[in-house]
């Protein structure tokens, strides 16, 4: 179970009389595409009376959709996967800051832009899985995954995953530019093969052999916990997993979140949606429907988020950190992680 602090409980009924019976509808650009996710539109719409109307695609799909359409852009929320993605949008000038108490009193401040263009409402850590069998003493720091003994063990995603940008950036936020270079350069060295698949991807290959240390989100491990995933859940005793860096910063967050677009027609609702995902309805939705740690530290985590256990999150300002994607990007290119 992630350690923060807690915030003031808050309930959907709560939120919902705030501002009344609402109308009209709420059109939603999302990039995240899990079936749970359902629930959290038509609990919205019942309880507000607002109709969604959505359109899905990928994030860079839909945020140059949001600058093609402009000032007619009929799109209210941008909901999308990683700090990367919310940073591009806001980058490109198609989200608004917002006004909320709500989201001010639910969200940790580091979950939040500076500029309240976008909020994290779900996170996931980024963090080291090893072969219990053959390493018999895994990292247990990021910086460890480096070290030259773990040579040839260690399967990770290609540089052009949001998930690897944000922990370079990450990376880079804490320990300078320098350090984070040379902490891509020893993981290109330490690859077992080239990036490849998506992060199940990489859990698999621990089970096949091809690697016995592997990068990946807490939400795969946990997913193949609670139900079968190909495999991966047939074979996930042989897997540890270690939450780094729990003597100093803590381990990497990611996030899904979302913002108010910039020329939303429908404002106020979309406020009102944000709001909505804030609650405690919702956030137990995003841990029990997609094994999501929620943005609200005092919410029930679902049991197969309980089962990765207790550990300290890093805290650092995802803001902060979604300035120093760009720096990222260029070591990626610079030490030569495809």
């Amino acid at each position: 179970m992630l350690k923060s602090s807690t915030c003031a409980a808050a309930t959907l009924v709560t939120l919902i009389a705030a501002s009344a019976f609402a109308e009209g509808e709420l059109n939603l650009y999302s990039s995240r595409h899990y079936d749970t996710d359902e629930r959290l539109y038509t609990d919205f719409e019942e309880a507000t009376g607002v109709t969604i109307n959505r359109i899905e695609g990928k994030a860079d799909e839909l945020i140059a959709r949001m600058e093609a359409e402009g000032a007619n852009s009929p799109a209210d929320i941008l909901l999308t996967v990683d700090t990367s993605r919310l940073e591009r949008a806001k980058n490109a000038g198609v989200l608004q800051s917002v006004e909320s108490s709500v989201l001010e009193d639910r969200i940790p401040a580091n979950l939040q832009d500076n500029d309240n263009q976008w909020f994290g409402f779900s996170q996931r850590g980024r963090i080291i899985f090893f072969d219990k069998e053959n390493v018999s003493n895994p990292p247990t720091t990021y910086a460890d995954l480096a070290k030259p003994e773990y040579k040839g063990l260690v399967c990770i995603r290609s540089s052009s995953n949001t998930y690897n940008q944000t922990l370079l950036a990450s990376i880079i936020t804490h320990e300078g530019q320098e350090a984070a270079k040379s902490w891509a350069e020893g993981i290109v060295a330490n690859m077992a093969r080239k990036p490849q698949g998506g992060d199940t991807d990489q859990l698999r290959g621990i089970v096949s052999g091809e690697c016995e240390i592997a990068v990946s989100n807490t939400y795969y491990f946990a997913r193949a916990i609670r139900k079968d995933v190909k495999g991966l859940s047939a074979d996930r005793d042989m897997i540890g997993f270690v939450f780094p860096n729990q003597d100093s910063y803590g381990a990497h967050m990611n996030l899904s979140g979302a913002g108010v677009a910039a020329n939303a027609p429908n404002k106020d609702n979309a406020v009102l949606f944000l709001e909505y995902l804030a609650s405690d309805q919702a956030q137990q939705y995003f841990s029990a429907g997609n094994d999501e740690f929620p943005a609200v530290a005092s919410v029930e985590l679902a049991d197969s988020v309980k089962q990765m256990g207790e550990f300290k999150a890093d805290e650092v300002s995802l803001s902060d950190v979604a300035k120093n994607i760009p720096e990222a990007q260029k070591i990626f290119n610079e030490v030569g992680w495809k």
